[in-house]
């Protein structure tokens, strides 16, 4: 079971497809929140503990966090951070010593000028690919975030071949949501059946050349031979601790919940989270049903 621990939704990026509005940014759990929700996390079985925001690493009190995180018995504290500033200083040193084991770079895109555009900072790119290489050159376990959107998905072949150039065997492929912040910005979202045939190219590069490639958000039967690749944390048992609230993964609207029509009697239907409601409102469920070979629903009609 996995604590994720959403310390505040501040931070030193302002992607352009981010969930997280201006007015949230000033929302932040306070340290006395934070100890008890790592004290009773230990005392309900939680061994693994994933820390993130916003941006963690800005938050003075980080390694003190950590540090408690570890004094209480968390056996794995993954820290989840645009990386820009893992590469300055002897922040990398302190994150490790404290006890971080594992680390999540958020990428977004390996071309410099997308990336800033993205992130809305000229200049960033230089500093999260900083961060990487540091994490890589010590050997310390790393997965890359990659955001799939419209304007990502064409890069996509190209950036996974850039990470594995650089050492990077584990990428997650996230598919944008429209919720929050980001909920009129339907232009970032593309059909999941746009995005599948390039997902299959990155899927059959990594088991070429050894990596770890796993795809959160889109149905396994959209994914066909490669459902393999699909992931559900909140399969695993997650308890989420936010500034707003406290709950399980499994209910929170950035995670697949809906059963359609077309899924009854899928093969995958007890493992399979199901569709977001933001995706449903987009797009419906036309194509669950085609790759079902079902006939189409109302369900989901677009009203964004």
């Amino acid at each position: 079971m996995l604590l994720d621990l959403i310390v505040g939704y501040d931070c030193n990026l302002a992607c352009d497809y981010c969930t997280i509005s201006p007015a949230m940014r000033a929302r932040a759990l306070s340290a006395g929140r934070i100890a008890a929700a790592l004290m009773e996390g230990r005392r309900d079985g939680f061994e693994r503990l994933s820390i993130t925001g916003g941006e963690p690493t800005i938050r003075p009190d980080l390694i003190g966090i950590i540090r408690r995180a570890r004094e209480l018995g968390f056996a794995d504290i993954k820290l989840q951070t645009n990386g820009l500033l893992l590469g300055a200083g002897d922040n990398l040193n302190r994150l490790v010593e404290a006890g971080v084991t594992r680390f999540h770079v958020s990428i977004h895109t390996h071309e410099p000028a997308a990336y800033d555009a993205m992130v809305a900072r000229a200049g960033a790119w230089p500093h999260m690919v900083a961060g990487l290489r540091a994490l890589l050159e010590r050997g310390l376990p790393t997965v890359a975030d990659v955001i799939l959107t419209c304007a990502t998905l064409p890069r996509l072949d190209a950036a996974v071949r850039w990470l594995h150039g650089i050492g990077v065997r584990a990428i997650h492929l996230w598919f944008v949501s429209l919720t929050d912040h980001n909920r009129t910005n339907i232009a970032s979202m593309p059909r999941m059946t746009e995005a599948t045939p390039i997902m299959r190219e990155a899927f059959a590069f990594g088991r070429a050349h050894a990596m770890d490639i796993r795809s959160l958000h889109v149905p396994r039967c959209l994914l066909g031979e490669d459902h393999g690749h699909a992931w559900d944390p909140a399969a695993e048992g997650v308890r989420v601790v936010s500034p707003d609230a406290t709950f399980e993964l499994r209910t929170s609207k950035l995670t697949g919940q809906r059963h359609v029509p077309a899924c009854a009697g899928c093969a995958f239907e007890q493992s399979c989270p199901g569709l977001r409601d933001d995706y449903l409102a987009r797009y419906g469920d036309a194509e669950i049903a085609d790759a079902r070979g079902h006939p189409r629903s109302r369900v989901g009609l677009p009203v964004i």
